[in-house]
């Protein structure tokens, strides 16, 4: 009987084997001698107390109790206060002590030399056999199938770019100057020695780089790439190579030359009629939030319109890793009239590289890299972009819309309750002729990890009829009551609640750990921190939040109030304005106002990003009126509240409401200055 019901356990609750981490925080590494007794001596009170249960002994007690923690307290402090001693005029040493005490658990792990060796030789075999398992994969699925790579590419038309622009001194100079004082392990060459003889530097490299450039080759020296393996998230387990990213380090110098390379053929490709202009990566004033915020206009102005909106979120596997180097070479010269000396550049800073992972001491041996782009490289994204270009056209030929940041890749349709069943159809056939596209190009959407969602109002899908599932890459997807898109968690009615209660308690748990590092910060340190750490996360996409509910706002509004306390050491029951104000903190609400604000007048004055711009127009009233020159939007109609928090109806309403002042001002920086006292102002007043 026991044999029995054991096999029965055995299959509904299976013995599984864990390891338990031991990288905690240890106590005694900041304890001094008198705090280490006292603890005993609390030790000691306690035992007697619950031993004979006495009045006196209680009291003795709660005596050791208070004298213990008062000193573990001060130990503490002292310690964190030692750590940070010394370190203000090293920016990095600082930040990276204030990371690990603020949290010590996501230090990587402690390895031996023999532990460090067996692990690296295990990722560089996962990720080559990843790269296998994959290809591998692919090809499989294109048994019997004529799909042509090239199927959706369009021939280049216009000039084309065959010769590099000469390198000045002055270029590289610039570039040297503005690249981050941090080095990479291939460095020959320390960046600190580079950027303080800059001068002499740049004549070698400017020199270099021309060489380079008239003879079309990359040099092989520079082919190189040391693989750091990133946790992809806090909280995997650290002894598994399936959580880890592979980020290339790349030869300083060699970036250099890239970033060269890219300023003479970057305005060539992203102006080109073939680039997918719904791309928002790697594009100056284009970003995750503005990307979000077309897409979620698109959906609000859908809802007005009585309709309801699928969106899907395709995952590909290991994009950047899976390019087709020949496929690219062609795509570049056919659809983007690059050839000549640029393209053969090209094809050998692509072909011949190498890479291995290193661990602390230990390193793999060097692997070819036959397929491609390196994760890292100041190159890499714009030929990623630029290969994934045509998916668009695919799209377009279904009357479905498309936007993409890198390799995350969403479509999405609206639809009607009387139309759901062909549309639905539609966007079945054009997500199995995207998977094609991908196929027949080297690369494979993953299915496991995409997503899709239904966005209505809560009435309307009471009354729709919503298909449960979409078929993507051959694997039923369901349809999810939410997903998250570029770090922002949507539900199907836009609420963001769960998005909301997500960032407070992220907040929360690094607010904690503030306070127990906060006395031994300095009060500027401790408010770059805070607003590093945690301010980040209430103003990363909050333009998205116009029109929220108040109970989140209110949420949101809590942690910043319990932040500027820990900052400023106040009382929890102190007034918050005069603490904001103390900081110059503008409350959550104006946040908001003030980045839409910012995201309009950037896209009034530059054009960019242009899936904004072309959702504003001025107000052009029908005869002369006074303000015809107050430099005010024209705001569209709305039917329902949905409508009020899209970008272009939310955007006029906050810019119309600015004093002329603002306004006008003649750049952003004065943009932002008077906008700022603005909101200050009129959170007074109405304070």
């Amino acid at each position: 009987m026991a044999d029995i019901v054991t096999a029965e356990l055995d299959k509904v609750a299976p013995l599984h084997h864990t390891t338990r981490s031991s990288h905690g925080r240890k106590i005694n590494e900041f304890l001094t001698d008198t705090a280490k007794q006292a603890k005993r001596h609390r030790r000691r009170c306690e035992r007697r107390w619950k031993r004979t249960g006495c009045e006196t002994d209680r009291v003795a007690y709660r005596s050791a109790c208070r004298t213990a923690n008062r000193l573990i307290n001060e130990s503490r402090s002292d310690y964190f206060a030692s750590r940070m001693d010394g370190l203000v005029s090293d920016a990095k040493r600082r930040w990276d002590v204030v990371k690990e005490l603020l949290h010590e658990d996501d230090r990587q792990p402690d390895r031996t030399a023999d532990e460090s060796q067996s692990f690296c030789l295990a990722a560089s075999s996962f990720f080559i056999h990843k790269l296998d398992r994959i290809k591998k994969s692919i090809n499989a699925q294109l048994v019997g199938s004529s799909y042509d790579p090239a199927a959706s590419d369009v021939q280049h038309t216009g000039p084309r770019l065959s010769i590099i622009k000469p390198v000045t001194v002055h270029d590289v100079a610039k570039i040297i100057r503005s690249m981050p004082a941090k080095s990479s392990p291939l460095d020959f060459v320390p960046t600190s020695l580079l950027k303080s003889c800059s001068d002499v530097f740049a004549k070698l490299i400017a020199h270099l780089a021309n060489l380079s450039f008239t003879e079309g080759r990359f040099p092989t020296r520079f082919k190189k790439a040391q693989i750091t393996p990133l946790l992809k998230r806090p909280g995997l387990d650290k002894d598994l190579p399936e959580n880890y990213r592979p980020i290339s380090n790349l030869n300083t110098i060699s970036k250099v030359l890239e970033r060269l390379f890219l300023s003479r053929i970057k305005a060539h490709i992203t102006t080109s009629a073939n680039f997918n202009q719904s791309q928002s990566a790697y594009r100056q004033n284009f970003s995750t939030e503005t990307a979000l915020l077309a897409t979620l206009n698109d959906i609000y102005r859908a809802i007005d319109e009585g309709y309801s909106t699928v969106l899907v979120a395709l995952d590909i596997s290991a994009a950047f890793d899976t390019i087709e180097h020949q496929i690219l070479i062609n795509r570049l010269r056919d659809g983007f009239g690059i050839d000549g000396l640029v393209l053969s550049w090209i094809e050998s800073y692509l072909h011949g590289r190498q890479n291995w992972v290193k661990v602390g001491p230990a390193q793999s041996p060097p692997v070819p890299c036959d397929c491609g782009v390196p994760q890292g490289s100041v190159l890499g994204p714009l030929l990623f972009t630029a290969f994934i270009s045509p998916i668009a056209r695919v799209a377009d030929r279904h009357n479905i819309s498309q936007r993409q940041y890198a390799d995350d890749t969403q479509v999405f349709m609206k639809f009607t309750n009387a139309s759901v069943a062909a549309q639905v159809d539609n966007m079945q056939a054009c997500l199995a002729e995207l998977c094609q596209w991908f196929l027949s190009n080297g690369l494979a959407i993953n299915p496991d990890k995409s997503e899709a969602i239904v966005m209505s109002t809560a009435q309307r899908s009471r009354r729709t009829n919503i298909v449960s599932s979409i078929d993507v890459a051959g694997h039923s997807v369901p349809i999810s009551k939410s997903l998250k898109l570029l770090g922002v968690k949507l539900d199907e009615h836009l609420t963001f609640n769960e998005h909301v209660n997500n960032t407070c308690r992220a907040a929360f748990y690094h607010l904690r750990a503030l306070r127990h590092i906060r006395s031994s910060l300095t009060d500027e340190m401790a408010q770059t921190v805070a607003c590093a750490v945690i301010h980040s996360r209430l103003d990363y996409c909050n333009s998205l939040y116009v029109g929220m509910s108040e109970s989140n706002l209110a949420k949101l509004q809590r942690v910043q109030n319990s932040l500027a306390r820990v900052v400023t050491s106040a009382r929890k029951h102190d007034h918050i304005t005069p603490i904001l104000n103390q900081l110059h903190w503008l409350p959550v609400r104006q946040r908001v106002i003030y980045k839409t604000a910012v995201l309009t007048y950037k896209s009034l004055l530059i054009g960019q990003p242009d899936h904004l711009s072309v959702l504003l127009s001025g107000y052009t009233p029908t005869r002369q009126l006074r303000s015809s020159d107050c430099h005010l939007l024209s705001q569209p109609a709305d039917n329902t509240v949905f409508a009020s928090r899209a970008f272009s109806s939310a955007a006029p309403r906050i810019w119309n409401n600015l004093p002329l002042s603002v306004r006008t001002a003649p750049s952003v920086n004065i943009f932002r200055r008077h906008l700022k006292t603005y909101l200050f102002s009129s959170t007074t007043a109405t304070d």
